[in-house]
């Protein structure tokens, strides 16, 4: 992204008012990133967050049923938890709600650990599980409020047994704590 200087600043402050409406219409138009920070900042404050939350949990669905390279599971797995996260991080670039991407990577999570496939050779998989979750730990023990890491505590806790169990040898799942 570029950085303006002072007088770029001064010269899009001195536009006029139709110019900016041209500006935004045509940049909202053509970005589907504008369109969203737009709808959720300034042209539905109440819904807007809660529909672009539906609306990555649908894109989610979607990368769920693609396949993806990789010539065993675990691989194709790391591959799609890959292009989840991409889209997770679309959305809290719009988005800074803490909660909703707390349940975005809650979302995902439930993927892995539904299949269990940790411990393999394929320690990229593994490992990409591990950076998920201590994202996920992040984000609920530093930057949501106490009040919900009661909602989130008994799940994680359940996770990190899981990788502790099954694959405490690669040194991202060692480093996880045991419990929040």
């Amino acid at each position: 992204m570029p950085k303006l200087d002072k007088q770029t600043k001064e010269q899009i402050k001195g536009l006029a008012y139709k110019d900016l409406q041209d500006i935004v219409v045509s940049l909202a138009s053509k970005e589907k990133k504008v369109y969203d920070y737009i709808l959720i900042n300034y042209l539905d404050k109440e819904y807007g967050e809660q529909e672009l939350f539906e609306e990555t949990k649908e894109d989610l669905e979607i990368i769920f049923r693609k396949r993806y390279k990789g010539f065993s599971e675990e691989l194709q797995l790391a591959n799609m938890l890959s292009a989840c996260i991409k889209r997770i991080n679309e959305f809290t670039n719009i988005s800074k709600n803490k909660v909703l991407e707390a349940d975005l990577l809650l979302y995902i999570l439930q993927i892995p650990f539904s299949v269990e496939m940790f411990g393999t050779c394929f320690t990229r998989y593994d490992t990409k599980v591990a950076v998920i979750l201590k994202r996920l730990i992040t984000v609920v023990t530093k930057k949501l409020h106490d009040d919900y890491k009661v909602e989130y505590e008994g799940i994680i806790n359940q996770y990190l047994q899981v990788l502790h169990k099954k694959s405490n040898h690669i040194d991202t799942i060692y480093n996880l704590p045991s419990s929040i």
